[in-house]
């Protein structure tokens, strides 16, 4: 959710919900900078309902666009940054989240799914021939080099501030995002992440969703990636969501437990690799009578979770 907005913290307290992550909360940006106050004061309003705000994700693009494009404004952004996260870490806040794709997340027509529930879906075809939307390419070469000049920047700050930082991946993992390589469209592109600073301060915002999209089943599998990453203990949270199938350039959202992940085996591995953080429902469809913010078709997806959550630990 964006902000600690009361009937979103009653709905989530109702529904058993423990922590909050709050997505492009619309923290006011004060010279490059989320101040201390701002953040205390939505920390506060989420614990009025026994809930504990755990991470931020997804700053605002305009914090940190020249830090992801190598712009002049680069170093200042950094600076901006290690101020935001020493404020993040001073108001209580364990994890604080960031894309590495200011296109932010690309879709394309919705679709019809279960029953009639409407989805979100990408198709690659109806956007391939799109202009570079930030005035040129963006290849790979370039976009590593920028991905590490950051890390490396970063990283001792998470550390002395004791919280942790996680990267989302690019939604959809495509080979090219508005003109951009996506660094992290593969298994491997967040192996090379992780050996960039090997640091538990330099870790995942576990998309599952889209980390299944790139699922390549002739070399690799998502099972044994959620293994690998739980056991290095470089996931800081899971999305738990489910899609059509492991192809970037087509596929739509689903019900979670309709798409191609097997969901049961997915918690399992979380659960027998010794995962402790917790799961997020996201990119729920919208069902028949349902609201904007979708209340149903989160109480859906809550309730699938607690209910796998709690069998399995009781198996």
């Amino acid at each position: 959710m964006k902000r600690p907005e009361p009937q979103h913290m009653a709905y989530a307290a109702q529904f058993g919900v423990t922590d909050i992550v709050l997505n492009r909360s619309g923290l006011p940006v004060v010279d490059g900078v989320w101040p201390l106050h701002e953040i205390v004061k939505y920390r506060l309003a989420v614990e009025q309902y026994g809930l504990k705000l755990s991470a931020f994700e997804n700053p605002s693009v305009t914090m940190m666009p020249d830090v992801i494009l190598g712009g002049p404004k680069r170093d200042q952004q950094i600076e901006n940054m290690m101020a935001t996260v020493r404020n993040i870490a001073r108001a209580g806040i364990p994890i604080f989240g960031y894309g590495w794709n200011p296109s932010q997340v690309w879709r394309t027509t919705p679709q019809a799914i279960r029953g009639g529930a409407v989805a979100i879906a990408y198709d690659h075809s109806k956007v391939a021939d799109y202009p570079p939307v930030h005035g040129r390419e963006y290849g790979e070469d370039e976009m590593w080099a920028n991905l590490e000049y950051w890390i490396k920047a970063i990283t001792p700050i998470v550390e002395e501030e004791g919280i942790r930082l996680g990267i989302h991946p690019p939604d959809p993992p495509t080979d090219s995002h508005g003109g951009l390589f996506p660094v992290l469209n593969s298994y491997d592109g967040y192996r090379r992440l992780l050996d960039i600073v090997d640091s538990p301060a330099n870790s995942i915002e576990f998309c599952q969703g889209t980390i299944s999209e790139m699922w390549d089943s002739a070399n690799d599998n998502i099972y044994g990636f959620i293994d690998e990453m739980v056991r290095r203990d470089r996931i800081l949270y899971v999305h738990f969501r489910n899609v059509s199938e492991p192809n970037p350039e087509r596929f739509n959202e689903e019900f979670i437990n309709t798409g191609h992940v097997d969901m049961y085996r997915a918690m399992k591995t979380y659960h027998d690799g010794g995962y402790k953080s917790f799961f997020v429902d996201d990119h729920v469809p919208h069902t028949h009578g349902d609201t904007a913010w979708g209340h149903r078709g989160r109480a859906f997806a809550m309730g699938y979770m607690q209910a796998m959550i709690e069998a399995i630990a009781k198996a």
